[in-house]
């Protein structure tokens, strides 16, 4: 069987964009948990991502070249390798079957795009706005701020404060403890270490 030259650059067009595709990073904050060889688990965030890679805001590193096993909402489980340190975090190179990684091209793709399509954020769990908004922070440097609370859910919550804690900074907020995962115009997002009681989760909670 022979092929016309239009024909193969065609074929090799698409073999090119598949590639690009398969490592071509893109912005996107996906919140979730990572555990290094020690088995302890930390919350986490990416700032950017590939199928190849992912660089993460995280509170703790390991060692380069350490497992890592990854956890993001929406995508999955994750396994990968420390390759190198960054500010307020760390970059893994994942392993991943050819599948998987198509798999998560079209995941990353959509991401990357589905604010330009207008699409609401999709959020793990539902959030309220509680009747006690006022609640005391302490980011653990011997200072403390009342903030408000702009809402909450069992895994996290949005304060407003015109505190600024490093993203990665273990806080307290009322007797929850936390850690800072995002900064946005009006104040920090946090994720709680441990996922409030659903049986509290109601208007009426208090932090």
């Amino acid at each position: 069987m022979s092929w016309s030259r239009a024909t193969l650059q065609r074929v090799t067009r698409a073999d090119a964009f598949q590639d690009r595709r398969r490592h071509q990073r893109v912005k996107v904050s996906i919140p979730g948990r990572y555990m290094l060889p020690d088995h302890r688990e930390y919350p986490c965030q990416t700032l950017d991502m590939s199928p190849g890679g992912v660089a993460l805001i995280a509170p703790v590193s390991g060692p380069i070249g350490s497992r890592v096993v990854i956890y993001l909402d929406h995508i999955g489980r994750l396994e990968g390798q420390l390759v190198r340190n960054i500010e307020n975090g760390f970059a893994a190179q994942l392993r991943v079957s050819p599948l998987k990684r198509d798999k998560l091209a079209d995941q990353l793709t959509w991401m990357a795009n589905r604010h330009l399509l207008g699409v609401p954020e999709d959020r793990r769990h539902e959030r309220i706005e509680p009747v006690t908004k006022r609640a005391m922070l302490k980011p653990g440097d011997g200072t403390e701020a009342i903030v408000r609370i702009i809402d909450v859910s069992i895994s996290g919550a949005a304060l407003e404060t015109a505190l600024r804690p490093p993203v990665g900074t273990y806080v307290t907020v009322g007797r929850t403890d936390g850690v800072v995962v995002r900064h946005f115009a009006e104040g920090i997002a946090i994720e709680f270490l441990k996922e409030l009681p659903i049986e509290r989760f109601d208007p009426g909670i208090r932090l």
